[in-house]
């Protein structure tokens, strides 16, 4: 996103960073995050870099990890034994928030 500013000369483009919640990622990009040290979920439409939590998760992360590079929602939402997570569990979620899922990716491709 530019942002035009004042400046001593005129107008100046500024880039402004984007936010979070701005960036988005593709299926095909998601799947790339598919291991337990690089691990990116989708969740309720937005996209996550669960990585550094994945050892501090309650469970073992052998449990997450076969949902990492995935939309992972209904697992989420059930913990995949019709269970739900906890209030602390979602309001956790939002310091991994790298993202919405879409069709239109602002991050750099992966090499």
């Amino acid at each position: 996103m530019i942002t035009w500013i004042a400046g001593r000369g005129g107008e100046v483009a500024v880039e402004a960073p984007v936010a979070a919640s701005e960036k988005r990622f593709s299926l095909v990009e998601l799947a790339q995050h598919s291991a337990g040290e690089d691990c990116w979920m989708a969740i309720e439409g937005k996209v996550y870099d669960l990585s550094a939590y994945l050892p501090k998760h309650p469970s073992k992360p052998s449990i997450i990890v076969p949902w990492c590079g995935r939309e992972a929602s209904q697992a989420y939402r059930t913990k995949t034994k019709g269970r739900k997570h906890s209030a602390e569990a979602d309001g956790l979620l939002g310091a991994y928030l790298i993202g919405v899922l879409g069709e239109t990716s602002s991050a750099p491709a992966r090499q």
